[in-house]
């Protein structure tokens, strides 16, 4: 399995940005990359996700606000995030599915929390 790591979580005005990143402990090219958020009392959902071949796609509320990115050098994902509403607040969860075995990784998540 694939080691994930995120970082840039926190607290943030609505309207305001924040930029998540996910650093794997191997190589991700063979991977399609993802993150995923679960709000309190609500189910894991998908944000967006990235192939190897840098296309993406989105949640239908995210659209236009976020972008997905990777950086295959330096093993990392990202995840922009514009324009934050209250209802981004949640815990957001890099994933990494190998291409080939269809293998799954999680990372341990980092909290945002947008404030209005």
């Amino acid at each position: 399995q694939v080691q994930l790591v995120e970082s840039g979580g926190g607290l943030v005005q609505a309207g305001g940005s924040l930029r998540l990143s996910c650093r794997a402990s191997t190589t991700i090219s063979a991977f399609t990359m993802g993150w995923f958020r679960q709000a309190a009392g609500k189910q894991r959902e998908l944000v967006a996700n990235i192939g190897r071949d840098a296309s993406s796609n989105y949640a239908d509320t995210v659209k236009g606000r976020f972008t997905i990115s990777r950086d295959n050098v330096k093993r990392t994902v990202y995840l922009q995030m514009n324009s934050l509403k209250p209802e981004d607040t949640a815990v957001y969860y890099c994933n990494a599915q190998e291409y080939y075995t269809k293998s799954l990784s999680w990372g341990q998540g980092t909290q945002v929390t947008v404030s209005s």
